[in-house]
């Protein structure tokens, strides 16, 4: 069972397949790590995934209308959230400056992710929009192509500061320090899956769903910061 998913997972979706390997130990599974709007595009051409897990929930049902998803196979798991995050060693104090943070002195860098094909990338626009904020950081922007890659550019010191995933941000060893953006300063971040219409083995990818959305699953996905769908 091959998963096309969007790189907030990263991490938790190892420990998603983890205790999935535990109860279906003859199933192989493994995931496939990127922008939601590449895998998007990746599967509008029949990519050899079984189940996509976007950040976004309108590209599953986008493939649902273009007949490429299997009956009763799209769904909502999670709303994703969004920080002002540093590295442990910065001298910027975001949990008091808050958003205030990206215009400290220090900062050269601003790391978020492409808006134009990664959902939490929007969300980061939105935000900035909001707060006044997006025409005075714009110029010092540098974009992930997806919000892995984002993060990678704070940690390697290649940005001072980024607007990532609250998930990877949760993460274990993430080394970094943030401040949570309130949910009303964006669009909600409506993540949703697909299983495939081509699906190798459908059953396989079903009872994955049905770990994700149960007990386990949302007692994980909340750990890493997601919140339920509304």
């Amino acid at each position: 069972m091959r998963i096309a998913a969007a790189a907030d997972l990263r991490f938790a979706l190892e420990e998603l397949l983890d205790l999935y390997r535990r109860d279906h130990p003859g199933v192989e599974a493994s995931a496939t790590y990127g922008s939601s709007g590449t895998l998007f595009s990746q599967l509008q051409n029949e990519a050899p995934f079984d189940l996509y897990l976007s950040a976004d929930l309108s590209y599953p049902r986008a493939l649902r209308e273009q007949g490429l998803v299997a009956p009763d196979g799209v769904f909502p798991y999670a709303v994703g959230r969004i920080v002002v995050w540093v590295r442990d060693d910065s001298p910027i104090d975001v949990e008091r400056l808050g958003i205030e943070a990206l215009l400290d002195p220090s900062v050269r860098k601003i790391a978020i992710a492409n808006p134009e094909h990664a959902p939490y990338g929007r969300a980061a626009v939105a935000a900035l929009e909001d707060f006044g904020l997006y025409e005075r950081v714009r110029d010092r922007s540098v974009l992930g192509e997806n919000i892995a890659q984002t993060a990678q550019f704070v940690q390697s010191g290649s940005a001072d500061v980024g607007i990532i995933a609250l998930s990877l941000a949760l993460a274990p060893d993430a080394g970094g320090r943030y401040w949570e953006i309130p949910a009303e300063r964006h669009p909600p971040i409506e993540q949703g899956g697909a299983i495939m219409r081509w699906a190798a083995d459908p059953d396989a990818a079903r009872a994955f769903v049905d770990l994700m959305l149960g007990t386990e699953g949302v007692e994980l996905l909340s750990r890493y910061g997601f919140e339920q769908p509304r």
